[in-house]
């Protein structure tokens, strides 16, 4: 019998595709030969995968998952908007989402974790899935929000079902006041950042790049008037203002009304709630944004086949 070495099960995985337990069961029924076990697995429909990795995948699920002090959001992608309503693509997705809560919401956790009746991990199944299904598929991101004593909110806007669907997002609340109370309340904000689409919490945590670039921009739009460079100093500043109340959460006007900060309306909840309420974070997870998706020209497709 041959020695299975790890880096012989390295070797095999890269070549096939497949999860690493099923690369040294191939190995171990081929006596260690490498194009043995490619072919052990081609039976198997494991080594599929394979041919498929260069595809890009940037459609799929969001999927979210709360349980009262921890949330957890979790993007899967495959390659086209079909897989999103298979039944077995969808529990897998939900499947993942819920492992989330448990690890330190790490991408790197998630696909170590056990994968359940299984026997595999999370990264080591997802090939059996891309072989089921017949299509490339990518665990892009995670996300995981907790609280100390309060709720974590969930909610997803059009959802395919139940936790699943294009737009995930998890809203934190502190507070020892009523839960049910802070439950509501998470869930409205969540719907918000689900619409006004928020950079960042509060205006400490904007990026300082994006911040430098926005006020190069308004700096040049505010120098075009021809204003003086006291008056331009001035207009910069209440630009920058308006800017804030776009992409901060707590400064974005409340989308429900129109006219209430979103800091106002935590603050405001303390009454309903019963205690005073902190919001300390959300996620929002939006399927395939940042994705360069590819650009197929139908026609010169089919000309090149005409030849």
């Amino acid at each position: 019998m041959a020695e299975i070495t790890a880096a012989l099960v390295k070797d095999l995985r890269e070549k096939s595709g497949a999860g690493m337990m099923d690369c040294k069961k191939a190995l171990t029924e081929a006596n260690g030969d490498v194009e043995a076990a490619i072919d052990w697995l081609r039976k198997k429909g494991l080594a599929a995968a394979a041919k498929k990795a260069g595809r890009v995948a940037a459609e799929g699920l969001v999927g979210v998952a709360a349980n009262g002090l921890s949330g957890a959001a979790v993007e899967l992608n495959a390659e086209t908007d079909f897989v999103a309503r298979n039944d077995a693509f969808q529990a897998a997705v939900s499947t993942v989402t819920k492992l989330a809560l448990d690890t330190d919401g790490s991408l790197d956790s998630l696909k170590a974790a056990a994968y359940p009746g299984t026997g595999r991990t999370v990264a080591d199944e997802l090939p059996n899935l891309v072989a089921t299904i017949g299509e490339n598929m990518n665990l892009r991101r995670v996300a995981k929000l907790s609280v100390t004593d309060g709720v974590v909110s969930s909610y997803v806007h059009s959802a395919l079902v139940p936790g699943l669907g294009k737009i995930g997002v998890l809203v934190a609340l502190e507070s020892t006041g009523d839960k049910a109370a802070l439950a509501d309340l998470g869930k409205q904000i969540a719907m918000h950042v689900a619409a006004a689409r928020p950079e960042a919490l509060d205006v400490a945590d904007v990026s300082t790049a994006n911040l430098e670039r926005e006020r190069a921009v308004l700096i040049e739009q505010a120098r075009a008037s021809g204003k003086p460079e006291n008056i331009i100093e001035k207009m910069v500043e209440g630009r920058v203002r308006k800017y804030y109340e776009e992409v901060v959460l707590l400064e974005q006007l409340y989308v429900i009304d129109g006219e209430t900060k979103i800091r106002k309306v935590v603050e405001n909840a303390a009454k309903a709630v019963g205690a005073p309420v902190t919001l300390t974070g959300f996620v929002r997870f939006q399927l395939g944004e940042g994705i360069e998706k590819e650009q197929s020209d139908f026609a010169a497709e089919v000309a090149k086949m005409a030849g």
